[in-house]
């Protein structure tokens, strides 16, 4: 049995062979069985629990579905879960491998848990929880899927590509109403795992929950964080692709979004000529996920793509405030809904350089933090060719010129951004020279990107104006070395005159607000990564603290030294892709 026809009949088969009475979590069994999938989950919506449900400490009375996309999005009908060529269908059912060693609870997102999953904090003491966030056991009411998609990688089409090591494990729908779907990384083969084992190891898993959520409290739109184990599961890596592999240890995040659905979502259904489903699964998305647009209008699939194109270039102008580089940003990792996902080899810009490269094989520097604006261009022409068969001749011609408007969107709101950063009020004609002279000082000193604009914020106008930079203000003092900082700060305080019925304090304030003392730099990342190889997770319950406040000056944050400059060995630190 092959392609999507029989779905229906393949999904009864599969509801008939389940176990009656089993509890909540049922353990999985082996490979391309179907044991604990529910018959329906369809009760809790129809008597309104979403108004009644309140933080619970048990997964007892707490459940996940599959049905709003197995019954709306056609299913691969072939239950072995091997590495194959996919067609005809958005989903496989694939189950998460449970590891074979002891399995360590590292880190939580309180507000993920309590925010969203309706869950109290408590709840990670139980080993319910812990068989959950790990891949040991599914919840009763859900059928693990592992996604089908295609992409653009480096530039160039990678054809079939897929969650080759995540698993979709249900859709929740908290006490707001909220639909989110739960995703395990690092949890075992899928038809989609190509050459690979499934897995992902501590290192990178490290990066990708604090950095999740550190984006989130950034005011970036991310996929969330809300758990993270590890195991004593060996998993073998070549880190940097120089024939050293090395042993490290499995590991597994349990991410949160809203959906999951990228560009190359709809790119393999294009490529593959399956343009029925493609239809299928643009209206599914919009239905879901943008409800401005209208379903019955001919035109909805240029309204969806007109507002992709516009979040998608606020959102890498939102990573370019922060100076964060994505470092993959190929289209399989690009979200239809204009979110930040799939954390890899990313990187916040430590001394301003426009060619930072976070990512060591990235030969060509390709996604250096300075084309990601033009990578995004490019990824949203690849958004339109796929979108192509399904647009008439005018609508074509119509989403060309949406495509052309992308880059005044762009930076129309980096100019936004940049401005709140230097505390500039209305608008100048003046105010992009302003800028662009700043950061032409910065890459010419190397000043620190994140605590020069900080320091900026906390230095008062008398001091700027008498060239006095206090010791303390270490960026600002790398800066003020250039021979023209005096010039630059002339015209800035010219422009801050003119911001209208403003004090110095109030534009300080103003200032710390959008500018982050603390970002997750490699170096502190790394260190944090050093610990917990060594199960030592104190410095990534420190860090995630720390970045939950990334505005506010803190204590241990300013002990650990996570404000002041740099430390010499982390010049020298390499991010890969090996994960």
């Amino acid at each position: 049995m092959s392609g999507c026809h029989g779905v229906a009949q393949f999904l009864t088969w599969v509801v008939l062979i389940c176990q009656a009475g089993c509890c909540l979590l049922d353990s999985i069994g082996a490979a391309g069985s179907f044991r604990g999938i529910p018959v329906s989950n369809k009760s809790n919506l129809d008597q309104g629990y979403c108004e009644r449900k309140r933080k619970t400490n048990s997964l007892n009375m707490w459940s996940l579905s599959s049905e709003s996309l197995i019954d709306m999005l056609p299913v691969d009908t072939i239950p072995e879960n091997s590495i194959r060529k996919v067609r005809d269908c958005i989903f496989s059912v694939a189950y998460p491998t449970p590891f074979i060693s002891r399995v360590l609870l590292v880190a939580v997102s309180k507000d993920v848990l309590e925010g969203i999953l309706d869950l109290d904090v408590s709840v990670k003491q139980t080993d319910d929880f812990l068989q959950l966030v790990s891949g040991g056991k599914v919840v009763l009411g859900s059928i693990p899927l592992a996604h089908r998609y295609g992409g653009h990688q480096f530039g160039s089409w990678a054809g079939q590509l897929g969650d080759g090591r995540a698993h979709l494990i249900g859709v929740y729908t908290n006490r707001y109403g909220e639909r989110w779907e739960l995703q395990l990384k690092g949890s075992g083969k899928t038809p989609y795992s190509r050459n690979g084992d499934g897995r992902a190891v501590l290192r990178s898993s490290v990066r990708e929950f604090l950095c999740s959520e550190a984006m989130h409290y950034l005011g970036i739109p991310t996929s969330r964080a809300a758990s993270l184990v590890v195991s004593n599961d060996d998993v073998w890596r070549d880190q940097f692709y120089n024939g050293s592999v090395k042993k490290e240890r499995g590991a597994v995040v349990l991410r949160v979004a809203k959906s999951w659905f990228r560009i190359g979502s709809l790119e393999i259904l294009a490529h593959s000529g399956e343009l029925d489903l493609q239809r299928t699964l643009l209206d599914f998305v919009i239905q879901e996920h943008f409800p401005s647009v209208n379903m019955n209008d001919s035109n909805r699939y240029l309204d969806f793509f007109s507002k992709v194109v516009l979040e998608t270039a606020n959102l890498i102008a939102l990573w370019m405030s922060v100076g964060f580089a994505h470092g993959v940003c190929n289209t399989d990792n690009f979200s239809l809904l204009s979110i930040t996902i799939d954390y890899g080899p990313f990187g916040f810009m430590e001394s301003y350089d426009p060619n930072f490269v976070p990512n060591t094989s990235d030969d060509e520097r390709r996604y250096k933090i300075g084309n990601q604006a033009n990578v995004g261009m490019f990824n949203l022409n690849k958004l339109l060719q796929a979108l192509k068969p399904v647009l008439d001749h005018r609508q074509k011609h119509l989403a060309f010129q949406i495509l052309e408007g992308y880059s005044e969107h762009y930076y129309s709101r980096f100019t936004e951004l940049f401005r709140a950063k230097l505390g500039l009020l209305g608008e100048s004609e003046d105010d992009n020279y302003l800028i662009a002279f700043l950061l032409k000082l910065m890459e010419d000193t190397k000043a620190d990107f994140t605590m020069a604009f900080r320091q900026l914020s906390e230095i008062t106008q008398d001091q700027l104006k008498e060239l006095h930079v206090p010791q303390e203000f270490w960026a600002l003092q790398d800066l003020a070395k250039h021979k023209f900082f005096s010039d630059w700060v002339t015209i800035y305080l010219l422009r801050l005159g003119r911001n209208m019925g403003d004090s110095d304090s109030t534009r300080r304030k103003r200032m710390t607000a959008v500018n982050p003392r603390y970002v997750l730099r490699n170096w502190m990342a790394e260190s944090a990564v050093q610990k917990a190889k060594m199960n030592d997770f104190s410095e990534v319950h420190l860090l995630q603290e720390v970045l939950q406040h990334p505005f506010q000056r803190q204590a241990a944050a300013e002990k650990a030294g996570y404000s002041l400059r740099p430390p010499s060995w982390a010049k020298d630190l390499k991010v890969s892709c090996s994960s």
